[in-house]
């Protein structure tokens, strides 16, 4: 009787695991099925016409309700993350007071990225004309991503 119910829970089991981890018919579907027809079969076999119907009615029963429930927007909307993430691992130009038309000096060669010294603070910079050499002056035309964009000045 022990394996009948054991097989069940395992069957019941693999069906919540087929339907919400791995959609699609793969092994845990196919060995779910296998169990909950072992576990029928066992049924008829050792208890006779009558437990081996009853265990198949409430296997299709149970069947039916782990299906129903694990497919249900509710359980998927207690499963699923809800926190959002808002912030970056890199500050934006604007966070460190980089605006467009400041002047600043480039580290090293923009070709087409590289680095820039803008009010006091290093960062990545991308020109979208003509590379610019190190140590010629530049200006802010814009952003881009956490990128600035610049020009050679003048």
């Amino acid at each position: 009787m022990w394996l009948i119910i054991t097989l069940i829970i395992v069957g019941l089991i693999l069906i919540v695991a087929e339907l919400v981890l791995l959609p699609g018919l793969s092994v845990a579907g196919i060995c779910a099925l296998l169990a909950l027809a072992g576990a029928s079969y066992l049924a008829f076999g050792q208890f006779g016409t009558t437990v081996g119907v009853i265990t198949l009615i409430v296997i299709i029963v149970l069947a039916v309700a782990v299906t129903v429930v694990s497919l249900r927007a509710n359980t998927w909307k207690r499963l699923s993350l809800k926190s959002t993430i808002d912030s970056a691992s890199i500050p934006t130009p604007q966070e460190h007071n980089i605006r467009i038309g400041d002047c600043g000096v480039a580290l090293t060669r923009l070709a087409p990225m590289g680095k820039v010294v803008i009010n006091g603070t290093t960062i990545e910079a991308k020109t979208v004309d003509a590379f610019i050499d190190q140590k010629k002056e530049i200006e802010v035309i814009g952003f881009e991503n956490f990128n600035v964009v610049v020009k050679k000045k003048g």
